[in-house]
């Protein structure tokens, strides 16, 4: 099967092609297991994490990609869950133990084995993937396979990150960056909490004016001050400016929401302008998002089906898919970058 490989860790400001185009063994299922034809996969920031290091691949190496969605093309031994040509999404939890307090509480995603698709197992970037039956979601009919692909990642971690943030309707939210995750997080918010307010902040004017056309009643840069104080922000940023801007937005009491697999660290200096009285004092509390739980990604799945969101979606054929990875590290990020197989 043709295969993108990572092979090495590199810095993504000096390398435009971390990827290899190679021929490798389709993967057969082993018990359990469900074998999966590729029709579509999101390149998330986290790929750019994991080429850089800052969460590498647990060898190199390695198939990325973990926003899959595509067609059930074999059945491993023992599986029940899913039947032969059913269209299934595969998101960024490929494992967990299922026995452990977290799992059996339905956080999976705080697991002590969690395993991660397109990290610690192999991802989407290839025409096949073997993957855990557990960790396949059923796709609802109304999103193609290009707009369901965001929905497993980007969507879910949002919807998980806006429950975290524990708004009441009417409670004015924040939005700190407006790429794949937070342009879905602000449709999901204007049905969820009608009365709220929804304030985005964002480098770039292409991304502000993307929010206002999607809803936003504010938008602004990063380090502007919201017009009200804010009871909660969602921050999907990779950097540490945007964080600290954040916590000046926040009201007495609020909650500040890091979703973030990782934190890149050009500018981790920010950090030290963090003044307590400004910033932290008053109850304000900052919550960070552990991976995505699979409960996440089926409630998400049904409830982006039922409002519904549409995502915006760039698509890349599989050829393509170091360019995307470039105009996602150069921070062309009006919504969501896909590869079409």
């Amino acid at each position: 099967m043709k295969a993108a490989v990572l092979e090495k860790i590199v810095d993504l400001r000096k390398v435009s092609r971390p990827l290899s185009f190679v021929e490798l063994p389709t993967p057969v299922p082993g018990p359990g297991q469900i074998l999966v034809r590729v029709s579509a996969c999101g390149v998330c920031h986290t790929e750019l994490d994991e080429i850089e290091g800052r969460t590498p691949p647990v060898c190199l190496p390695f198939i990325l990609g973990h926003q899959i969605v595509g067609v059930v093309e074999a059945l491993g031994p023992g599986t029940t869950r899913h039947r032969m040509g059913e269209r299934v999404g595969i998101g960024w939890i490929g494992w967990a133990c299922g026995a452990c307090s977290s799992c059996l509480s339905g956080d999976d995603n705080l697991c002590p084995d969690f395993r991660a698709t397109g990290r610690d197992l192999p991802g989407g970037y290839a025409r096949y993937v073997a993957v855990s039956e557990r960790f396949a979601f059923a796709i609802p009919g109304r999103f193609t396979d290009a707009q369901a692909a965001p929905l497993l990642c980007a969507g879910a971690i949002g919807w998980r990150s806006l429950r975290l943030a524990r708004l009441k309707d009417g409670d004015p939210l924040g939005l700190t960056g407006f790429g794949a995750s937070a342009h879905l997080v602000l449709q999901l918010a204007r049905y969820q909490y009608p009365s709220s307010k929804v304030f985005v902040f964002a480098r770039a004017a292409a991304q502000r004016h993307f929010a206002l056309s999607l809803g936003a009643d504010w938008a602004g840069d990063i380090d502007d001050s919201s017009p009200v104080k804010i009871a909660a922000v969602i921050d999907t940023t990779p950097a540490w400016r945007p964080l600290v801007a954040a916590l000046s937005n926040l009201a007495p009491g609020g909650r500040l929401v890091v979703n973030a697999i990782r934190k890149e660290d050009a500018d981790r200096g920010e950090l030290a302008r963090l003044d307590y009285a400004e910033h932290l004092w008053l109850e304000k509390e900052i919550k960070s998002v552990a991976n995505v739980a699979s409960r996440d990604i089926e409630e998400f799945l049904a409830l982006a089906a039922r409002i519904p969101i549409v995502p915006d979606v760039q698509e890349y054929s599989f050829a393509e898919a170091n360019r995307a990875l470039a105009d996602l590290k150069a921070g062309q990020n009006r919504g969501a970058k896909v590869l079409r197989m």
